[in-house]
């Protein structure tokens, strides 16, 4: 370019920038200024911008461009949307909370499937996460998680989850047979989703039922403040006189009828219940080691003709064929040992019905007080606290509102008892005539095989059974009235059936309303022939002074398992009803055998002992018309620890004198003397060795 023409150009270019120069002092209050230029090629090394914002940015504006007191807001026009953005979404005065117009992606919903693989696949990476080190509780309760989020989201798949975790990590033989949706799948999914896995509910839950993964957890601490209406009278009423006139009152229990035993089939099998088609000894698969006898083998259930043999042997014996009894007590347990996949609800209501039918016909008694056992039911030792609500509260019902129906056909109940029946988990309170109420309990609710015990642990008396014999037995104490309490589950001896919180709960009401209130509480379940102590203070003062109520545990009909068959009768006054004494009659089942080919014979029911002259001899200053109460009890036990031979008998007839029962020497023999003082799991596990509280 041309000399000239460059000169030129830089004129022009300098007229331009005063123009602009000029025309800027006119509209800012401040001249915008540069310096020097100091470094070649580039502009001035500062620039100070107009005061003023530039209206020509924009066309338009939502405010005065031009204003100090804010910032221009202008119309945005989107090229591409044609969209103008509002005032609203830039607005410092309405700023926005939540954007609400936006989508915000989320996962697709997954399927149940996809859930149940996503389940199974956490449960594996919480296996082998070295996150938790040894703490294998802390583990297992993070898996209950997992568990607790598949059965609230897809509870469809909780049977399904459950048995392939079980089979994953082998918690049982035969995992499909017992977790399947037929079987307990369904109530497991109802715990785990119902339950604070990540408290105390996960840590029972991985103790009992998990291999002991977590240790068993102490008891809760009681909070008794509003429990009891009243407190305990002190002095305590005046006993009552006693009258002179003995009743009779059988206690029968553990019946188990198996309506499916098979002569001949395998007496000595090596698994499951025995005395079935589908059952066989390991040794010996396909021949027949021990064929079932007619009347029944130590390792079955009770066939029809045992239970039919004992019903026509119990009034020839007790002297009832013409008088019958006063009453019955039934503590529980009529069906058969079945596993889970060969139970139903109609396989138990077809042994309610004939059972109780039978026992009607059969003994010429008077009324009948039963209570449920953890075997009278489906599925098995499972019954749901109405506290869960909806149709779970009333999953049992079924059970509840036959039973009732069939002790109201019977006789045996007044209305108000069979009401309270069908809406108390078939609990009820008769108030008899003779100034005696029986209480029953459903004992399910506090047994340690019941899942659903393991919701909201915490809290002693989710079912509220325990409020309703509270609330029983202060109406009689009101009354003036006696009380006999029966259930099944026992609430001690060595601590392995019940749970601790309701029965350390139980054992309060117990100390509470005795022993003018209570008189005797009886439960089953163990098959064997026991008894337990209440004392005052939980038991922490342990003697004669203190110990305030008894619990006789009843023999079983059934053998099962290596014991005799056996049944109790109590002469108690009439008036007082106060046991004076207790008659047990057994049955040598190890000569069922050679009952086999013929008729003229069944098997033999003969007269075991009388308990007061089995111990009563060692107890000086107790007169023959003194009761048979926990002061007798408590005295038993001291002879015991200064004769343990006392310890041998008891140790006897606690399997029914059978031929199987081990000997009790060594620490047993402190143990059987401590069981017989714990009436709680706690003071059970407290106080007790552990390992000898079966002859099985």
């Amino acid at each position: 370019m041309a000399p000239s023409v460059v000169f030129v150009c830089a004129m022009m270019l300098s007229f331009r920038v005063l123009g602009a120069f000029a025309a800027s002092a006119v509209a800012f209050s401040v001249a915008a200024s540069a310096e020097p230029v100091t470094v070649d090629g580039l502009g001035p090394s500062a620039y100070t911008a107009p005061g003023v914002f530039p209206t020509s940015v924009y066309k338009h504006y939502y405010n005065s461009p031009t204003a100090t007191s804010a910032q221009p807001q202008p119309v945005i026009s989107d090229p591409v949307s044609h969209k103008v953005y509002p005032l609203e979404l830039t607005d410092p005065s309405t700023l926005p909370k939540n954007d609400t117009h936006d989508p915000h992606i989320l996962p697709p919903k997954a399927s149940s499937g996809q859930i149940l693989e996503s389940a199974f696949a956490q449960i594996l990476s919480i296996a082998s996460s070295p996150s938790f080190g040894t703490n294998n509780c802390a583990r297992c309760q993070a898996a209950l998680q997992v568990g607790k989020f598949l059965a609230m989201a897809a509870p469809e798949e909780g049977p399904a989850f459950a048995v392939r975790v079980c089979e994953h990590f082998n918690f049982n033989k035969d995992c499909a047979t017992q977790y399947g949706i037929y079987q307990l799948g369904s109530v497991i999914t109802q715990v785990i989703a119902n339950a604070d896995v990540g408290g105390l509910d996960g840590q029972m839950i991985c103790s009992h039922f998990l291999s002991g993964l977590c240790p068993a957890p102490t008891a809760t601490p009681l909070n008794l403040t509003n429990w009891f209406a009243k407190p305990k009278p002190n002095p305590l009423p005046a006993a009552k006189k006693p009258s002179g006139k003995r009743i009779k009152v059988l206690h029968l229990s553990d019946m188990h009828l198996d309506p499916r035993y098979t002569n001949g089939a395998e007496a000595n099998c090596t698994s499951g219940l025995c005395c079935r088609e589908n059952v066989f000894n390991a040794q010996s698969p396909n021949e027949t080691v021990f064929p079932a006898p007619r009347y029944g083998a130590y390792l079955c259930d009770s066939p029809i003709s045992l239970v039919v043999s004992a019903l026509k042997s119990i009034p020839v014996l007790t002297g009832t064929e013409r008088t019958g009894f006063d009453f019955t007590l039934y503590t529980g347990d009529l069906v058969s040992h079945d596993s889970e996949n060969q139970l139903s609800r109609d396989y138990v209501l077809y042994t309610e019905t004939l059972m109780y039918d039978l026992l009607k016909r059969m003994l010429n008694t008077g009324p009948v007080y039963a209570a449920l056992g953890n075997h009278d039911s489906y599925n098995q030792a499972q019954d749901a606290p109405h506290s869960l609500g909806g149709q779970l509260a009333s999953q049992f019902s079924w059970n509840y509102d036959h039973v009732a129906s069939l002790w109201e056909h019977e006789g045996w109940l007044p209305q108000s008892a069979v009401e309270q029946a069908r809406s108390h988990y078939a609990a009820y309170m008769v108030k008899r005539t003779d100034g005696l109420r029986v209480i029953t309990l459903n004992t399910d609710l506090w047994y340690s095989a019941n899942y659903f015990n393991y919701i909201n642990m915490t809290n002693p008396d989710v079912s509220g059974m325990l409020r309703f014999v509270t609330d029983q037995l202060q109406a009689a104490e009101d009354a003036g009235d006696s009380v006999w309490i029966l259930g099944h589950v026992l609430t001690g001896w060595d601590g392995t059936n019940p749970l601790q919180n309701p029965t350390n709960l139980f054992y309060q009401i117990v100390d509470r309303f005795a022993p003018h209130v209570i008189k005797a509480i009886f439960f089953g379940h163990t098959h064997e022939d026991e008894l337990m102590i209440y004392y005052a203070n939980n038991g922490t003062n342990i003697s004669a002074q203190t110990a305030q109520a008894a619990g006789w545990i009843g023999p079983s009909l059934t053998p099962l398992t290596n014991l005799n068959s056996g049944f109790r009768v109590y002469e108690v006054d009439s008036s007082t009803f106060e046991i004076l004494d207790a008659h047990t009659w057994k049955s040598d089942v190890n000569s069922f055998s050679a009952l086999d080919g013929q008729t003229a014979f069944g098997p033999t029911y003969e007269y075991e002992y009388s308990t007061r002259e089995a111990y009563g001899g060692s107890i000086t200053g107790w007169g023959p018309n003194d009761p048979l109460n926990a002061t007798w009890w408590h005295l038993v036990t001291e002879a015991m620890e200064q004769d343990s031979s006392l310890v041998t008998t008891f140790n006897t007839y606690q399997g029914k004198s059978s031929v199987r029962s081990p000997p009790c020497t060594g620490d047993c023999i402190a143990a059987k003397i401590c069981y017989i003082r714990s009436g709680s799991v706690s003071l059970a596990k407290q106080n007790c060795i552990t390992g000898f509280g079966s002859v099985q």
